[in-house]
């Protein structure tokens, strides 16, 4: 087959067509705290509990991973937005960054979840690099998620009142005959 040359402002565009959630990885530097917000991101293993994401080569977040070995992940709420924007790098005036310290490591208060990690490995990926982080600790909420597409940050409706109970993912059999999953909310 013949190498073609993708065009990487099409290849950019194509990809944004792809709706995603948002994340901000967070980490612990010796001048304060880092982070960049990241939809490069992914679980990868239950067992052990893995995520990746992807880090350009040239970003400061690659050096600063690297050298603390843990990071943190906040998935973010709608009401998160200017979070977004700003470890997008492009600041808001005026925003404070808070941040709340799991096992020595920094996240963003009131996001979706928030997840711990120390660094397991690295693979290379033409001009970033895959971080894969173990899971050390987790907590999460229910709430309306922040999501990109086409370049544009927009919120999730949350799930229905009442539709949604902890643990409901994995141990609900309503509606269920034999074994078929239960019919979704929507």
């Amino acid at each position: 087959m013949p190498d073609r040359r993708i065009d990487p402002q099409s290849y950019r565009n194509a990809l944004g067509r792809f709706a995603t959630g948002v994340t901000v990885v967070t980490t612990a530097t010796p001048d304060g705290v880092h982070g960049m917000t990241a939809n490069a991101f992914t679980s990868v293993s239950l067992d052990p509990p893995l995520v990746v994401i992807a880090v350009a080569k040239q970003a400061r977040t690659h050096t600063y991973l690297n050298q603390a070995r843990r990071f943190g992940v906040s998935i973010l709420s709608a009401e998160q937005e200017p979070y977004a924007w700003h470890f997008a790098g492009r600041p808001r005036e005026g925003l404070q960054t808070p941040f709340v310290w799991k096992k020595e490591v920094p996240l963003l208060p009131d996001a979706l979840a928030h997840l711990v990690c120390s660094l397991e490995t690295t693979y290379p990926g033409g001009d970033h690099t895959l971080f894969v982080g173990r899971l050390e600790e987790l907590w999460y909420r229910d709430g309306s998620p922040l999501a990109v597409y086409r370049g544009r940050f927009f919120g999730l409706i949350p799930l229905p009142s009442g539709e949604w109970t902890p643990g409901r993912e994995l141990t609900d059999t309503r509606g269920t005959e034999g074994g078929e999953p239960p019919e979704q909310w929507w």
